[in-house]
């Protein structure tokens, strides 16, 4: 598992101690980091080599957001925090299962396909009023795949 979320996540204490560290120093962008602080420790524990685990019939409750404003911003804390430990964990990924690799290939290059292709459509709606085809194709595969790797 690339992320233990936080109200899910049990540590080993001994394990959790020798990375206390390197947990507690996060930074990004050169100051320090107080987001995705459940996946950065992920990240962390499979670096110095412990394993994690998902356990499906784990129950834990946790605060959501209840109106469009903060569930934004948990979103954009989230999508900043994959990106940023992404390349903590670029190394790790050969030694990942499949899926694992794929999923995360996914969630930084699908974002970014998505990106340059609304840009792109956009630019071409601008100055000549029409939208590419692509831009739908791309869209839908990117869909598909995605849902697929889900889903098997």
């Amino acid at each position: 598992v690339m992320c233990c979320c936080g109200p899910c996540a049990m540590y080993r204490r001994s394990a959790l101690t020798l990375l206390l560290d390197q947990y507690e120093a996060q930074f990004f962008r050169g100051k320090p980091s107080d987001f995705g602080e459940d996946r950065h420790l992920t990240i962390l524990m499979l670096k110095a080599g412990f394993r994690t685990e998902y356990v499906p019939d784990a129950i834990a409750a946790t605060v959501v957001p209840h109106s469009l404003r903060p569930y934004l911003r948990q979103q954009l804390r989230w999508a900043r925090s994959t990106f940023r430990d992404t390349f903590l964990a670029w190394r790790l990924l050969p030694e990942l299962d499949g899926y694992l690799t794929l999923d995360v290939i996914g969630q930084n290059l699908g974002p970014l396909l998505l990106a340059i292709s609304s840009l792109a459509a956009l630019a071409q709606l601008l100055i000549d009023g029409s939208i590419p085809w692509w831009t739908g194709l791309t869209i839908a595969t990117m869909t598909t795949v995605r849902c697929s790797v889900a889903a098997l």
